[in-house]
């Protein structure tokens, strides 16, 4: 049987940044494989002030639709330039939209950009979609099974607990936007008080996702999202953001907790100095880098695969 190759667009609409994956995947009796076609990313901040609010601001949504309609120029661009049929396409969101009370602003919007409804999943939708995404080529590192994969949104972590597919998951309120608003608003760096507040915070989060994640089965810990692979950056020495140096790497949690401590005890001007990161992450890494440590911490990992596959590798593998 002749394989296939089909164009499919995938949109991750998150608290933090909005993303855009344009992929050609081919699908034949051996499988198949996802290749890029168009990678993008752009921080919007759709949950600014949503857990204090409860909405999405106006200014919030401007931001967001403004970055879909360039993705939707894109799409169509690539859909014509692959014989000028309809891109596939699937949009979601996440933590910042579960949570809003207005989110039919946000599908009204979504509605006329795409011309699709955007789908507002579950964690634990999101939490299966990311470890589908980001298992996928995992094999040539033979990494010991189960796998732990966490992605350390912007509102919220999913945990997700595997060897092939998803066994167990939870998604828990603790992300890099959300613990920045809620306990390092007001300091710049953090005060030692504000950071044991959102360790406490974090720390109750975590053993809520031992109540129905079995962690202590996992073998190998997976990392995903911007916190991370912007930790891994760092500990790399790179002097600007290189994913294909980033992706699938390993670092300790030694290397972890030293970066962690660095960006807990640096202003928002030593943190912008870091060669890889995103302008629009200086304010909330800290909160990040703290998430990844304590889950580390508490849960007895000795080190993390970075991956720079996840939530947007899972939505366009689904549509095939």
């Amino acid at each position: 049987m002749r394989g296939s190759v089909t164009r499919v667009a995938a949109i991750d609409c998150g608290t933090n940044s909005v993303r855009l994956l344009i992929a050609d995947i081919a699908t034949g009796e051996d499988g198949g494989t996802l290749t890029d076609v168009e990678r993008r990313m752009e921080i919007v901040r759709l949950g600014e002030g949503v857990d204090r609010t409860g909405r999405l601001s106006p200014a919030a949504l401007d931001r967001t639709f403004t970055a879909m309609r360039g993705y939707a120029r894109l799409i169509e661009r690539h859909g014509a330039e692959a014989g000028g049929g309809p891109v596939k396409t699937r949009v979601v969101a996440t933590s910042a939209t579960r949570d809003a009370a207005n989110r039919s602003d946000f599908v009204d919007g979504v509605v006329e950009i795409f011309g699709v409804v955007p789908e507002v999943i579950t964690g634990d939708e999101e939490a299966a979609l990311s470890f589908t995404g980001a298992t996928g080529d995992l094999a040539r590192l033979r990494p010991a099974r189960p796998y732990l994969v966490v992605d350390i949104g912007g509102g919220s972590t999913e945990f997700v607990l595997g060897s092939t597919s998803a066994d167990a998951a939870r998604s828990v309120d603790i992300g890099c936007v959300r613990m920045t608003e809620r306990h390092f608003k007001d300091g710049d760096p953090p005060s030692p008080e504000q950071i044991a507040d959102a360790v406490g915070d974090i720390d109750t989060a975590l053993a809520q996702v031992r109540e129905t994640v079995p962690v202590d089965e996992a073998r190998t810990l997976v990392g995903l999202a911007g916190s991370v692979t912007t930790v891994a950056g760092i500990v790399l020495g790179l002097p600007e953001y290189d994913s294909s140096r980033i992706h699938l790497s390993r670092i300790t949690g030694t290397q972890v907790h030293e970066v962690t401590r660095r960006l807990l005890h640096a202003t928002r001007a030593e943190r912008a100095e870091f060669g890889v990161m995103h302008p629009g992450r200086v304010d909330v890494i800290g909160a990040g880098a703290l998430i990844l440590d304590r889950i580390m911490r508490e849960y007895g990992f000795g080190a993390v695969v970075v991956s720079e596959h996840d939530i947007l590798d899972g939505l366009a593998w689904s549509l095939v």
